[in-house]
């Protein structure tokens, strides 16, 4: 691999922030419901979602799907495919997508489709990071962490050929 250079985009302090206020608008969106069904979309969101799961107050459960259109690329292959299904029904309880990063919008335009069909009372959704200038479908985001310029980025979850997941900060990735 080149040798890569990182810098910091948004430090975990600034992550963190942003995640309370998140849950916060979460809970007030969600008050008087019952359970919410927080999907996590493996693997790049796991670290935004437990930090997300943990600082909200309303009831949750959770559950995980596993989509894959990268490979080990930087770039889309603008197929989606399913690599993990969730484990328990969705059907009649309402639905928050958590997903790391928002660019093409493929993979959640497929992503909300396939959970459609599951009949579920409402899909809503949660990133923490949204690149606008990258869409090629249009996606409507509930909650958004931070609105991004048009950078490779990785840490807090987000890999380069399954590396840099483990990084506190969202960094930019050159070479």
């Amino acid at each position: 691999m080149p040798e890569a250079k990182l810098s910091v985009l948004l430090s975990e302090q600034q992550i963190q922030d942003r995640i309370r206020q998140m849950a916060a608008q979460i809970d007030k969106d969600y008050t008087g419901s019952g359970p919410l069904y927080m999907v996590c979309v493996l693997k790049g969101a796991i670290l935004f979602y437990s930090d997300l799961a943990r600082a909200i107050k309303h009831p949750v459960r959770m559950d995980f799907i596993g989509t894959s259109s990268y490979g080990k690329g930087k770039t889309t292959s603008g197929e989606v495919r399913l690599t993990k299904d969730l484990d328990t029904t969705i059907e009649g309880f309402d639905v928050l997508i958590v997903e790391d990063i928002l660019d093409s919008g493929v993979t959640l335009t497929y992503l909300i489709h396939v959970l459609q069909q599951r009949r579920p009372r409402s899909i809503r959704i949660a990133t923490l990071l949204d690149k606008p200038e990258r869409r090629l479908r249009p996606v409507a985001v509930d909650y958004v962490g931070f609105q991004i310029p048009d950078e490779f980025v990785v840490g807090y979850g987000l890999d380069y050929a399954e590396d840099y997941r483990q990084l506190r900060d969202v960094c930019i990735l050159s070479e």
